[in-house]
């Protein structure tokens, strides 16, 4: 059976989704209306990832470098480069990440973890706590 494509739309309906293929995932998801990082930095030694803004902004902290992207702004982090995000500021975010299906189970892995064993499950996925 050949698979049939997945479409994210842009209604707000929509958020929360995510379309799964054998080795993307896009996933349409929010960030809370408070200047957050969603972890500490970190590092996907063999996997990119990716970031499209729809509404608000979200900043981005690398090793020496602190970048904030408004809606319509697209970043893509390649493996190897340390790096976390979240939300900017006072208004909630939307955006799509695109990534591996490897980092999408790391993430689900991380939401069911103790906070204590985070760095074992970093490896687990080929990548590294940094803080």
């Amino acid at each position: 059976m050949t698979p049939e494509p997945i479409i994210i739309t842009s209604d707000e309906g929509s958020v929360g989704t995510a379309a799964s293929g054998s080795s993307l995932v896009i996933g349409d998801w929010t960030a809370d209306g408070v200047e957050s990082e969603v972890a500490p930095l970190h590092v996907h030694h063999e996997d990119d990832e990716a970031w499209h803004v729809i509404s608000g902004a979200l900043r981005f902290r690398f090793e020496e470098r602190v970048l904030v992207v408004e809606a319509g702004s697209t970043v893509l982090v390649p493996a190897g480069v340390p790096h976390t995000f979240g939300n900017a500021g006072p208004e909630q975010s939307r955006y799509l990440v695109i990534l591996s299906t490897k980092l999408d189970e790391l993430i689900a892995r991380l939401h069911d973890a103790d906070p204590n064993d985070h760095a074992e499950v970093y490896k687990l996925y080929d990548s590294e706590l940094l803080e």
